[in-house]
């Protein structure tokens, strides 16, 4: 695809504990030749700040994110909750700021979550991934209810040669994890989690699958802890994969 270029805003989680979902997005765009670049300066959107009452340093961390975004023709990441957060909460936090409200709301125009940006704007639903097993797909509530992301994650995973999917039940449900509300509660979160791990059971599914990793890894660690043989990875990871293997 000549001429596109993206450039990668990278999760905090995936940066520092799942940098394979990063490294699967970068090797998509290599097959699609469609040139990338990583601002190294780029930190954390803001998003647990905010979400537990620090809207002074949400702030902060949100003007240094349109500081080093704002002249990015398009700005692509693998995690639905960091786009809502860019594009939703942004002009939250500047409403009292007309010059800064409205630089978020460009940045916000042209943030992508990662499936959005295959099928939405670049009109793709098969990019030649092959996995073959039975994957199941989890709706994060930040992808599915903030940015009605649903269908375009879905239509990738049925194109991928190989792949079986199987719709679990009450797929958009909430995992449990909701970044601070786990650690505050944590007897409730456990309990979501485990109702979450029964539908993908019942679901015969041999993989979950889904667009944030921070549900992914709530989702893994209570599968690991039940002792559980179904397997976990990010959808950029299934997209990535080719009859030889990741590419």
């Amino acid at each position: 695809m000549a001429g596109k270029k993206v450039s990668l805003f990278v999760q905090c989680l995936v940066d520092s504990m799942f940098p394979q979902a990063a490294e699967a997005m970068v090797s998509i765009f290599q097959r699609l030749q469609i040139d990338f670049d990583y601002p190294t300066q780029q930190t954390c959107c803001g998003q647990p700040a905010f979400n537990s009452g620090y809207r002074k340093d949400a702030t902060v961390a949100a003007r240094r994110f349109i500081e080093i975004f704002e002249n990015e023709a398009v700005i692509v990441c693998p995690s639905g909750s960091c786009v809502h957060m860019v594009r939703h909460h942004y002009p939250e936090l500047f409403a009292d700021d007309p010059e800064m409200l409205a630089r978020a709301k460009t940045v916000g125009s042209k943030t992508f979550e990662f499936t959005q940006y295959l099928v939405d704007e670049l009109n793709l639903s098969n990019i030649g991934a092959e996995f073959p097993g039975k994957v199941t797909y989890h709706d994060s509530c930040h992808l599915s209810r903030g940015l009605q992301i649903n269908s375009q994650p879905r239509t990738l995973l049925r194109h991928i040669k190989g792949l079986e999917f199987i719709e679990m039940k009450d797929s958009d449900t909430c995992c449990g994890f909701g970044g601070t509300f786990a650690i505050n509660y944590p007897d409730i979160s456990t309990a979501m989690v485990d109702e979450k791990i029964e539908n993908i059971l019942a679901s015969g599914a041999e993989v979950v699958t889904g667009c944030d990793i921070s549900c992914l890894m709530n989702i893994q660690g209570r599968l690991s802890r039940r002792e559980e043989n179904v397997k976990v990875m990010h959808i950029a990871e299934l997209l990535a994969s080719t009859a030889g293997g990741q590419s």
